[in-house]
């Protein structure tokens, strides 16, 4: 039998940014208090940055619509993964009639956010 899932989530598919250059903005936030994690992306200046942000808002607020109890005091980031998503080729077109192949890199943000002090069974 599968382990239950727990926490509120939250997923971005598809955002043209490669994962490599997102992943170091996201172990910034890992298992850090919703309101200071918040505060830290939005003064982070990468573009990364401002898509994570996105995703765990989104979480927060499906953590406070489906407990009405919680506030944004009770969360954390319990786990934020960048997962490599599908490459977009593109033709590059060079001098001399030749060509080079520009790839543009997707990830994909899903977000768990967990009520502080919450014990797993």
């Amino acid at each position: 039998m599968a382990a239950k899932k727990t926490g509120y989530r939250a997923t971005a598919k598809w955002l043209i940014a490669s994962p490599t250059k997102v992943r170091p903005v996201a172990d910034l936030v890992k298992q850090k208090p919703y309101a200071a994690a918040v505060a830290i992306l939005e003064n982070t200046p990468n573009k990364g940055a401002g898509l994570i942000l996105k995703v765990i808002k989104s979480a927060a607020a499906n953590a406070l619509d489906q407990n009405r109890k919680l506030d944004e005091g009770m969360l954390y980031i319990k786990e934020i993964r960048i997962d490599e998503g599908p490459r977009m080729r593109r033709v590059w077109f060079r001098a001399r009639g030749r060509a080079d192949m520009l790839i543009k890199r997707m990830c994909h943000i899903s977000c768990v956010v967990e009520e502080i002090g919450k014990v797993e069974a």
